[in-house]
């Protein structure tokens, strides 16, 4: 089975090979790539899409990834997969059916955190990695907390609110535990019930949401 904090901290989606800085310098005022990224979060309030999941030892699994702001979102599984990951609001929790067990994640505390902002102050913890006429990717970490990891986000032009689309992400913790998450089918701005977040606590049987 995955390890688990890698799947977590280390990684999710991204378009081809994105680069990874090593470090991420506050910029002082937004440039134009960057105030497009916020404006397509702040028009995104839900969206769901198929994603396909690779980690560092090109390890594969595919699913349907459901995100509401703020805060929540779920990753389900292709089926035989007995892994569930859902953000409830306040905190992740990876869950593992076959041996029961849960990780509890606070929100704050991951890089996915910039995903599940409804509006995240990108000039404190972002920069521009690359920005040309089809895509624009970014890469953010908090200064103040570095070892929560640096997630890069890759957007192509044209389709999406604000004109973008989300396509992918990359996350790489502060063991330098890599994962990628590519997306496809993305809808935005869909209804989404607050029972999409439900889960089903292995430990106790417990209907959790």
């Amino acid at each position: 089975m995955l390890r688990f904090k890698t799947l977590l901290l280390a990684a999710l989606p991204a378009a081809a090979a994105l680069p990874v800085p090593s470090a991420v310098a506050a910029a002082a005022q937004p440039s134009p790539a960057l105030e497009k990224v916020q404006a397509h979060f702040r028009a995104v309030a839900s969206m769901t899409a198929s994603f396909t999941q690779t980690d560092r030892r090109g390890h594969t699994l595919s699913g349907t990834l459901t995100l509401k702001r703020p805060a929540r979102m779920r990753f389900e599984y292709q089926k035989g997969v007995p892994l569930l990951v859902v953000g409830d609001g306040k905190a992740i929790h990876v869950v593992d059916y076959q041996v029961k067990r849960v990780q509890r994640l606070p929100i704050v505390n991951s890089p996915l955190s910039v995903l599940l902002n409804a509006r995240p102050d990108l000039s404190r913890i972002a920069r521009v990695v690359r920005d040309d006429a089809g895509s624009i990717v970014i890469s953010a970490r908090d200064p103040q907390r570095p070892e929560f990891g640096t997630i890069t986000l890759a957007f192509s032009r044209g389709g999406g609110p604000a004109g973008l689309t989300l396509q992918a992400w990359t996350v790489l913790d502060s063991q330098n535990n890599q994962t990628t998450v590519r997306l496809s089918n993305q809808r935005f701005n869909v209804p989404v019930a607050d029972t999409a977040f439900r889960w089903t606590d292995p430990r106790t049987g417990r209907t959790i949401g």
